[in-house]
């Protein structure tokens, strides 16, 4: 069952071989997986509706109403541009016409606005007889307003030509802008572009609605790839996690301990490196001969300190036999002193005398 919520979880809006899909919808591996029956029930759905969510029956009936309103609104709009090209005619009757279109216009203008009046009085079945006519008027008041029939008959021979100008005007408009490279060619080849102008608006309105289509298609994609992205990106993120857990962290301490013992032996050999040119430059200072030199030194000063401490050791001997005389011994030394110091500067004199 986890195999096949996969499976449905990832290919559920592009069934091969039913007629519709299920319209977008975020599902994932563990909705499936908590739910086992909506498979079969999603399943069961995509035969009863279409992309949009609407039933077939309702679709086929709401596809029949968009054609019915596309006829409607054909036929609307071939009647709103006669109008249009009428009231832009109309426009035209206050600047200088010549007389023959000057009272073409006011006819036309005559015809539409007698039309328009009368169309307004002419009420609905449902509404005559609960709502008075305007003013009080009615259709065949108005219709005394229309000019003379034979200037009506003269403006209907003439309203084709006219609007027949007009319109082709306005799609010489249409072609200059659809396709700007035709304004350099001759009358004749405009007038053969026209003939294919709204066929190649049709294929280009087509190529639109296809390509807006396309459009739709591909956000519905996207936002399913929106929605399994995230959970496929978890998953490896969770993987990525156990990885690292078990292997990176199970080898660390093993890996820690190689890199210490590395470290260890790089020092040992450091140590013995820097030992290695002390006694390189300790050779290199002391030669064979310095060292017998320094050897000489040492045993003389070694004896000479033997000798000045045997010294030193008689004297301190004399001294601390001094020092049990007590201090009657003390004043003959000094009086021994005294006279050493007149003795020797009477003998200082005897002999300056014998010079002289």
């Amino acid at each position: 069952m986890a195999s096949a919520s996969r499976i449905v979880g990832a290919q559920l809006l592009q069934q091969q071989g039913c007629g519709s899909c299920l319209p977008p919808c975020s599902l994932n591996d563990e909705d499936l997986a908590a739910y086992p029956g909506l498979v079969n029930l999603l399943m069961g759905l995509t035969n009863h509706m279409d992309s949009s969510g609407l039933s077939i029956n309702l679709a086929q009936q709401m596809e029949e109403a968009r054609k019915e309103l596309r006829l409607c609104r054909a036929n609307w709009l071939k009647w709103e541009v006669v109008h249009r090209l009428l009231q832009e005619a109309l426009r035209d009757l206050g600047t200088g016409l010549a007389p023959r279109d000057r009272k073409f216009l006011e006819v036309l203008e005559q015809q539409v606005v007698v039309a328009e009046l009368k169309r307004m009085l002419d009420l609905g079945p449902s509404l005559q007889g609960t709502q008075p006519s305007l003013l009080g008027l009615e259709s065949s008041d108005v219709l005394e307003l229309l000019p003379p029939n034979q200037e009506v008959e003269q403006m209907r021979k003439s309203l084709p030509m006219e609007l027949e100008k007009r319109l082709k005007s306005k799609c010489l408009s249409v072609l200059s802008y659809y396709r700007p490279e035709s304004d350099g060619a001759g009358e004749i080849a405009r007038t053969a572009m026209l003939g294919t102008l709204a066929e190649s608006l049709a294929a280009e309105k087509q190529r639109l609605q296809e390509a807006h289509a396309r459009h739709q298609e591909l956000v519905g994609l996207l936002e399913q790839q929106k929605t399994a992205y995230p959970q496929v990106l978890l998953r490896c993120l969770a993987i990525l996690k156990r990885l690292a857990r078990e292997h990176r962290l199970g080898a660390q301490s093993e890996l820690d301990r190689l890199n210490t013992q590395y470290l260890e032996i790089k020092c040992s050999a450091m140590f013995l490196k820097i030992r290695l040119e002390e006694l390189n430059i300790l050779l290199e200072t002391y030669t064979p001969e310095k060292v017998d030199v320094h050897r000489t030194m040492r045993d003389t000063l070694q004896a000479a300190v033997s000798q000045e401490e045997q010294q030193l050791a008689t004297s301190c001997k004399i001294l601390s036999n001094y020092e049990t005389l007590g201090p009657e011994f003390e004043e003959l030394v000094k009086e021994y002193a005294r006279l050493q110091a007149i003795i020797e500067n009477r003998r200082w004199v005897l002999t300056e005398f014998n010079k002289d």
